[in-house]
């Protein structure tokens, strides 16, 4: 018994802490100009088109999502939505992984929950 409560104590500290966020995050978009068009839109994890305006669920990733666009006016618009890092992250360090786990899946990033592509005549 004297030595149970340590073993279980240690071995509580020692297990991984990973966010729980889904894979996907949605993002809505739309045309500075109101427009309706399409989009490239990618990451280093997943590639697709969209319609746009839409919401899409985007696969997290550490770097920005680059999108190609085409309004139906013949506007164009090429630029990139940066991600940024959620606030569980820290939750995550706190613990024994150091955030590890999850700066493999990158579920600790998010893209903006809406962005408005600005579109060039």
């Amino acid at each position: 018994m004297r030595y149970l409560i340590p073993v279980i104590g240690l071995c509580a500290l020692s297990a991984c802490a990973t966010i729980t966020n889904d894979e996907n995050v949605p993002v809505a978009l739309s045309f500075s100009d109101g427009s309706t068009g399409t989009c490239t839109l990618q990451n280093k994890r997943v590639t697709l088109s969209a319609e746009i305006p839409s919401t899409q669920m985007i696969r997290r990733s550490d770097d920005n999502l680059q999108y190609n666009c085409t309004s139906s006016n013949g506007a164009t618009g090429v630029g990139g939505i940066p991600s940024s890092m959620g606030a569980k992250i820290v939750a995550s360090a706190v613990f024994l992984d150091l955030g590890i786990v999850d700066s493999i899946t990158d579920k600790h990033r998010t893209y903006p929950a809406s962005f408005v592509i600005p579109v060039n005549k």
